[in-house]
């Protein structure tokens, strides 16, 4: 099945019978597959659950999302569904508020109580957690104030680590021809189709979708953008701390050593196999593969052991199918789909030390060593790991936002850039500037759930006027509106973007120019510098 007919497969796998409740205010939706049934939750409906493929369990373990099982009757959507098997991260940003299973493909809608005949623009959500934690249950990510301000909000399970993204010989000779590999993806581009098959069910408009999220999610709108299977299925797109420039560790090929000498997923999932005792590449060895229980094919792996885990597991991959080339070669050469975008990172985002000393460091920068002395270290501290920790975000996530706006700007497309840098107040004087994924409770407007007894007025004032530009820009594709500080087009020759800060949102030049020119002429060196930055990463990890 090539990639086109895999398209077509997941479009046409269930005819489009979703229809509108004859109330306006129902709580019950008729889908595809069966009647649900939601519950009013402060004041809108929300439906949870809702199965959108098949269990990925068995024999359906590493294999595209299947067609979910009609039912007659009413089935309750009134509790999430169960998140994708992991072992969940202690230090998550949005720890879990469900169980942990295989079976996980599950959607939930948020809609206005009330609303007319008019179908209301459509905002899906997909979270972060490196690929390898994550799921649509936490507190913070509830849609609530979406639908409260006149969106049908839409979130979804994907499957991570090594159910999400595995590679082996056998199963590339068993689905030879058909996408692969990709599983996180193909569940990512399995619920947009299912959106556009029932949201109208929900009073949502499926010609008017736009897709965010946050870090591996904000990374999984690039690919939703570069990939050829996802034309026609959103209009408009966020980027939250996604990067967008290559990564330095090189790209992940299914059979064949990547050019900065990253082994192929292939290998690493013979090299799995062997650590749970399963010897051979074959059929057999594809069987037992299946048969192990999920804790196996876990295998202790999550946000603070993926680094040691870089022998037995890939990551997404570049299948050939779903991803054909990388993000950043796709924006170069064009090959995306043109919609309007927003895309950010946070002031003291991640990103990790790549060198082992200060001498090291500067040395990097070649020629520019004097400047990025005077850009990362004014004080000269010299504390390398600081410094190393600032370069490391601006490598990995703020430069890159920076070239993604400016590339899509260039394309005559409206690009905005932002930058985030508002700490709660009772956080303020812990911690260094905003953390990655801190954004995430401003953006929903679910602060209350995060600082709870903590939060204060300041804290709130900021969520509701970064909410509010997010839902602007769901509806017009211009995240400015009335009572709002104006937010400009991002381009090259003003580098304007919007910081929300401490004293609210505030338009202007980018105040860390200097410093990300540093890091552009750093990024872009040839991929020699890319190997080398490889090899200190992996050792930093071990």
């Amino acid at each position: 099945m090539r990639y086109t007919q895999f398209a077509t497969f997941l479009v046409l796998v269930f005819a489009p019978v979703a229809a509108i409740s004859a109330q306006s205010d129902s709580m019950q939706v008729k889908t595809d597959i069966g009647v649900v049934q939601g519950a009013n939750e402060n004041g809108v409906l929300a439906f949870k659950g809702i199965p959108f493929a098949a269990p990925p369990t068995g024999q359906n373990r590493w294999r595209a999302p299947q067609p979910a099982a009609k039912w007659k009757g009413i089935k309750q959507a009134t509790q999430y569904g169960p998140d994708c098997a992991q072992l969940p991260f202690p230090s998550d940003a949005a720890p879990l508020g469900t169980t942990t299973s295989e079976d996980c493909l599950y959607v939930n809608i948020w809609a206005p109580q009330h609303r007319t005949n008019a179908k209301l623009p459509v905002i899906v959500w997909i979270y972060g957690g490196g690929f390898v934690n994550g799921g649509s249950s936490p507190a913070v990510y509830a849609g609530t104030h979406f639908a409260h301000d006149g969106l049908v909000f839409v979130s979804f399970n994907y499957r991570v680590g090594r159910f999400g993204f595995f590679a082996f010989p056998a199963l590339s000779q068993e689905q030879k021809g058909q996408a692969l590999n990709n599983y996180a993806y193909m569940d990512q581009i399995s619920a947009l189709t299912w959106v556009q098959r029932n949201i109208a069910a929900f009073g949502g408009n499926p010609g008017d979708v736009t897709v965010f999220g946050e870090s591996a999610g904000g990374g999984s709108v690039f690919m939703l953008l570069t990939s050829p299977l996802t034309k026609g299925l959103f209009e408009k797109a966020i980027v939250e701390s996604g990067g967008g420039r290559d990564a330095l560790l090189g790209v992940r090929y299914l059979d064949k050593t990547s050019p900065a000498g990253a082994p192929s997923a292939e290998s690493l999932g013979v090299a799995f196999a062997k650590s749970v005792g399963i010897d051979g590449t074959g059929p057999e060895a594809l069987a037992a593969l299946r048969a192990l229980p999920a804790e196996k094919i876990i295998g202790g792996l999550n946000m603070a052991s993926m680094g040691h885990q870089m022998g037995i597991y890939s990551g997404p991959i570049q299948d050939g199918v779903i991803v054909t080339q990388t993000p950043q070669q796709a924006l170069e050469s064009g090959n995306y789909n043109k919609v309007p975008l927003i895309i950010g990172a946070n002031g003291a985002d991640i990103g990790f030390p790549r060198w082992h000393s200060l001498d090291e460091t500067w040395a990097a920068f070649g020629s520019n060593a004097e400047q990025a002395k005077a850009a990362y270290d004014p004080s000269n501290s010299a504390n390398a790991m600081r410094v190393g920790w600032r370069i490391g975000a601006d490598l990995m996530m703020i430069e890159p936002a920076r070239f993604v706006a400016k590339t899509i700007a260039d394309a005559g497309l409206p690009s905005y850039e932002y930058r985030f840098s508002y700490v709660a107040e009772s956080i303020r004087n812990k911690v260094p500037g905003a953390l990655h994924a801190t954004e995430i409770p401003f953006v929903f407007d679910t602060v209350k759930d995060k600082y709870g007894a903590d939060l204060t007025d300041a804290d709130e004032k900021a969520a509701q006027a970064m909410h509010a530009y997010w839902v602007n820009f769901a509806k017009t594709g211009d995240p400015n509106g009335m009572g709002l500080p104006n937010w400009p087009k991002y381009s090259a020759s003003t580098d304007q973007l919007m910081d929300f800060t401490t004293n609210g949102p505030s338009a202007g030049p980018d105040p860390a120019k200097k410093r990300l020119d540093l890091a552009e002429q750093l990024a872009t060196k040839p991929a020699q510098n890319a190997k080398t930055m490889s090899k200190d990463v992996k050792t930093e990890t071990k």
